[in-house]
Formats: structure tokens, sequence, C-alpha cells
């Protein structure tokens, strides 16, 4: 069995490097076909997000499992890029560095902001996208159930998901705040309408925002944000006044490519004479390009902007730390235990077929030679037969059971073929 991880996030590789590779909409459906079609004797699971692009794959046999050359000529031949440009960065996890990786992912420790509560979703999608396109097998279903567990056990066990801090709460807070002391005053701007415009915009209305404008390429999703909150949706095409007007921009849409540059922003610019703009882009490719945080009074920051500010919220959860690592180890230890004993699986039911089969054969040549037994008799017959297979059975099981938490037991299953004439 193989289990393996590759991909980029947050802490090995740029934004702009992680652009190239990120996964925007029904592309997350459209790699899974392409996984399932080029590796057929694989499961897989594709996960993107704004901090990170991580594919995870598994299978039963070995030989049929993708390389991780062959993951990344996959990312690059997907983006249409060269594939030494994903090199940079580059993450390859295996068998238990790759499990102890997604623990700590779903559990919020890898986050860019320690216990936010975004990623545990974000994981779950990911889970149930591959799960429709039939891209999950028992493999990845034993792996991401086992991630799901270690993040209850954290937030229950622990309080580092206390007074959660997601991305958009520290670019509210503490990045706005820097620029803007209210916001009940202020005209605020969406541009953008999924899941982490909406969490933000609870943000912006808990610090008192009330005057804000969504808009969308999907009008639909625009109105609905909009009626939801009390806000105004406007048109896509009304993007250029929207920007003249706001003073605060939250924008997170899926965009191929920035949607503003510096050129188109100039007119825009002086149309606002200079009033200060604090433009708070979390999309991943970046929705606003560098060239515009030149003009005179815009203030515009990205994702990897908020890395200082993430940092001090790490270290003040430094306290929760060790607690939620013992888990993550905890369970990985166990996993990785029921993951190497899944290997004896066959040996097992062999042994068991075997002594099943042996035991049927001499309750008849018993039953054989005493006709007379009564049923009630026969019935204590069959169940001491089956105390005595199972008191038989039991040390050879035990020691592949307790062999298996250091790795596959292969020489110990060699012993056992061997010793009990097992053919495979």
């Amino acid at each position: 069995m193989k289990l393996q991880l590759v991909g980029l996030n947050h802490r090995g590789s740029d934004l702009a490097v992680r652009e190239q590779v990120a996964f925007q909409g029904r592309q997350v459906e459209d790699a899974l076909l392409h996984l399932r079609d080029r590796f057929p004797g694989s499961e897989a699971v594709v996960l993107s997000t704004c901090n990170r692009v991580e594919v995870y794959t598994a299978s039963e046999r070995e030989e049929l499992a993708p390389s991780h050359q062959q993951i990344i000529d996959f990312l690059a031949e997907f983006h249409g890029i060269e594939s030494r440009d994903v090199l940079d960065g580059l993450m390859h996890q295996s068998g238990e560095e790759a499990v102890r990786h997604l623990f700590q992912v779903t559990a919020s420790l890898d986050s860019m902001v320690v216990g936010e509560a975004q990623i545990l979703s974000q994981v779950k999608e990911a889970y149930e996208r591959a799960i429709r396109a039939g891209n999950a097998g028992p493999m990845m279903h034993a792996v991401f159930q086992a991630g799901l567990r270690v993040a209850r056990r954290v937030a229950s066990e622990t309080t580092i998901n206390q007074r959660r801090t997601s991305v958009p709460s520290v670019a509210v807070r503490d990045f706005a705040r820097r620029i803007f002391e209210r916001f009940d005053d202020k005209q605020i701007l969406l541009i953008g309408a999924g899941e982490m415009a909406e969490e933000t915009l609870r943000y912006l209305r808990d610090e008192g925002a009330r005057r804000f404008t969504i808009i969308n390429r999907r009008a639909e999703k625009a109105t609905a944000m909009a009626r939801q909150y009390g806000g105004v949706a406007a048109p896509w095409e009304s993007l250029t006044a929207e920007l003249i007007q706001a003073d605060l921009v939250v924008s997170t849409t899926s965009s191929d490519e920035p949607i503003m540059d510096g050129a188109r922003f100039r007119p825009i610019d002086t149309a606002r004479y200079q009033r200060p703009l604090a433009i708070l882009d979390l999309a991943v490719p970046r929705d606003f390009a560098a060239d515009v945080g030149d003009a005179l009074g815009v203030y515009l920051y990205s994702i990897d902007d908020l890395a200082e500010v993430c940092e001090k919220n790490r270290q003040a959860r430094e306290k929760e730390w060790p607690a939620a690592e013992r888990i993550v180890e905890e369970e990985t230890t166990r996993f990785m235990s029921d993951w190497y004993y899944r290997v004896t699986g066959p040996t097992i039911k062999q042994l068991k077929d075997n002594f099943a089969e042996l035991k049927e054969e001499e309750l008849q040549r018993l039953f054989n030679k005493l006709p007379e037994l009564d049923e009630k008799s026969r019935g204590e017959v069959v169940r001491s037969f089956d105390r005595l297979m199972n008191k038989m059975l039991y040390p050879p099981l035990a020691s592949l059971r307790d062999e298996s938490r250091e790795g596959t037991p292969h020489v110990l299953l060699d012993a056992i073929r061997r010793l009990f004439q097992l053919k495979d």
C-alpha cells in the first residue's frame, strides 16, 4: 500500500508560485477526473485553498500508484506551465509523514492562522468532492475520516480553537483597523460572493460596518448575500464606479488573472481625489496587481501580507501546542498501526478460512461417528471447537497486531505463511 502527498503551501512557497497551481471552481472536479483516468489504480483527493495546493493519492498496490514526479507533471500539464515552475517550495511526503501532515492540517495546526475554523470545512469539501467524483475509496475514507476525528479531539481537548482567528478576521481587525478607526461610516465593496467573502462580511458587521455593496460575476449570488445581510448588490459592469465610491474593498474572486491593474486603476484613482482606500485582496491568484498599491492613498494587502500577524497569533497559542501535538502524534501512531495491520488482512483471512475448513471437516467426522447426539449436545461441541480455534489463532494474530505498530510485519507474515502452508 502507498499513501503520498505532493503539494505547495504557505510555509515553503511564495504566493506567486501557489497562484500558478491553484484550482478554481470546477477545476477541482476536472482535476479529479484526469487523475482517475491517468491513474485508475489510485485514489485521490485534491485540496486547494488560498494557502495550499495539495494532492493526496493512495493505492493498495504500490506499483499502480503514481510517482511524485508524475503528480508534478500532472499539476504542470493541467495548469499549462513547465514542471520546473512547480518545484519551488514543493513538498513530497509519504506514509506516516503524509498522515501526520494531514492531521495537522485538519486540526488547523499547519494554518497561517493557527486555530482558524475555515480549513476544516475546506478539507471536508475536498474529501466530499473526491467521493462524488469516485476518486475516494477505502484508503482515503480511512485517512480523511481519521483526520476529521483528530480535528474534533483538538477542538474539544484543547483551547487552541477558542476565540478562533481566521484569515478574514486578521485582515479586518489587524489590517483594515490600521487605516480606519471606525467602519460604520465607511462604504465597503465586496468583490466576490463566496465563503471567504461571507466570513469577512460577518467580521465587518461585528466591527460596526453598515454600508456595503456586493459585486459578483454571478449576479444571483451577490443578490442573495446582499438580501441576507442587508446590503446592496451591484452588476459586475459597475466595478469601476463602485471602486470610485468605496473606502474599503475586500476581493475574493476565483479569477485566473487580476481583475484590476495599475493602468486600469489610474483613472479610478484620479476620480477618487486621493481619498484613502484600503484593499484586502484575499484571492489566490491575486485580484489586484501589485502596482495598484503604488497609487497615493491606496493600502493594498494580499494573503502573504498577513504572515506577520499570523505569526503573532501562533505565538499566542503556543501554550496549547504541546497538547494539540500530542493528540496528533497519538492519532498518527494509532492510524499507522491500523494501516500496517491492513496489510496482514489477506493472510489473516486465509489463516482463519483454513482453520474454519479444518474445524468443519472434524466436526462432520465427529458427528458422523456420534449420530445419537441431540441438538443441544451438538451445539456445545460446536462452541467448544470455536473456542479452541480462537485460542489457537490468538497468538499469531496478536503477534501480527503488535508487530504492526512498528511497520508492515513482512518477516512475521512470511513465517506464518510458511508455518501454516498458506498459498498466495
